[in-house]
């Protein structure tokens, strides 16, 4: 892999750290602005637990995903591994908030084999990062 296959996203959200930490790690949260599909979303967030979830894709097709978590340090950072068919290793992304008010800065990093992985990963997480900023305009409650 090199750098060439890397990307980052970062922006500001409208909610503290605390609030968009429990988006990603908050089952419920998570399946209403990730794609996924309702109930499929299970998490056991501590470094070495497991996550998965079923993405529904824009043509509706239902992808099964799953990973661990290889770092976790809340309201501050999220390592996350997703389990490649026919990798040895997961690929791996990471989520670093960076508020201590009403706001936080969020840097989403992913290093793909490939630069059309890349390139489909970047369209991906750029869609997650759309609908995470919806969902925190909309106000995440229950």
């Amino acid at each position: 892999m090199s750098d060439g296959c890397s990307y980052t996203l970062t922006r500001t959200l409208d909610a503290p750290a605390a609030t968009v930490f429990q988006a990603w790690t908050t089952p419920d949260a998570y399946a209403r602005w990730a794609y996924a599909a309702p109930g499929s979303v299970q998490m056991d967030v501590r470094p070495g637990g497991a996550w998965k979830a079923a993405m529904i894709t824009p043509d509706g097709t239902e992808v099964p995903l799953t990973g661990t978590y290889l770092d976790v340090d809340e309201n501050r950072l999220l390592v996350v591994g997703m389990d490649v068919p026919g990798r040895a290793e997961p690929s791996v992304m990471t989520v670093e908030l960076d508020g201590d008010g009403p706001a936080t800065r969020i840097k989403l990093r992913q290093t793909c084999d490939t630069e059309e992985e890349r390139d489909m990963a970047e369209q991906g997480s750029t869609m997650l990062l759309d609908s995470l900023t919806r969902f925190l305009a909309e106000g995440p409650t229950g």
